[in-house]
């Protein structure tokens, strides 16, 4: 038996990349990791834009390779394509009447890297419209655009670190008003919400002093009533 094993893995050390390019992409996601780390050569495979445009075929058949997406933010190569089909799926997955959609992952993906610019990133606003222009130029409503966006800031926020960076990011979203922001460029109520909620439940340690966690408790009531009972007390 053990020889037998033995053999069946040389074979499949003999087979051409095409072939097990072929085999990897069809099993599940979850496992790219676990077998790139398996051997050098398999790993090396991961990283050629063949694997991905293979996965890409595959796994979201109703892709159009060649397909160009109109507005500020670039669609990259098929491994970031396949990231952004891969994650719009995570985001929507529990919703059967909204399909697949790349470019709200190609919003994730953009939102996520400039709010975890180690400097200082971006004010929301700018990502925000950005967004916002992005889902408009593809053909979507304001409406759907902004419901998207939200939809994109919900996920993003919910996938930050937890760490000091974080914990400071919040602070700066919770701060910056949309005042005088015309809709759909206005960041919705429950993103706002989810940034104080954030705050006084998962980092609500990371406040130094009373008055850092007091200046934030009043600037959530200037904008929320009631205040919900989790968020009171230093």
């Amino acid at each position: 038996m053990e020889r037998k094993n033995s053999k069946e893995i040389i074979d499949i050390e003999k087979l051409p990349d095409h072939v097990v390019i072929e085999i990897f992409i069809r099993t599940g996601v979850s496992d790219w990791t676990q077998i790139s780390c398996v051997k050098k050569q398999w790993a090396s495979l991961f990283r050629t834009e063949c694997f991905w445009q293979a996965a890409l075929s595959h796994i979201y058949p109703f892709t159009n390779p060649s397909q160009t997406l109109p507005g500020p933010i670039p669609p990259g190569l098929a491994k970031r394509r396949f990231m952004a089909l891969h994650i719009s799926e995570q985001i929507f997955g529990c919703d059967p009447d909204i399909q697949v959609d790349e470019i709200v992952g190609h919003g994730y993906l953009f939102l996520k890297e400039q709010l975890q610019l180690s400097i200082m990133p971006p004010h929301s606003g700018i990502l925000h419209g950005t967004m916002i222009d992005q889902f408009i130029g593809c053909g979507k409503s304001r409406d759907v655009a902004h419901e998207l966006a939200s939809r994109v800031w919900l996920a993003v926020l919910d996938n930050l670190e937890e760490n000091h960076h974080t914990f400071c990011l919040l602070k700066r979203l919770a701060q910056e008003g949309d005042v005088f922001l015309p809709y759909p460029y206005t960041r919705s109520i429950k993103v706002q919400w989810r940034v104080f909620e954030k705050l006084f439940t998962d980092f609500r340690d990371c406040f130094n002093h009373e008055v850092d966690y007091y200046d934030m408790l009043a600037c959530a009531k200037s904008r929320f009533q009631p205040i919900p009972s989790a968020w009171l007390g230093y």
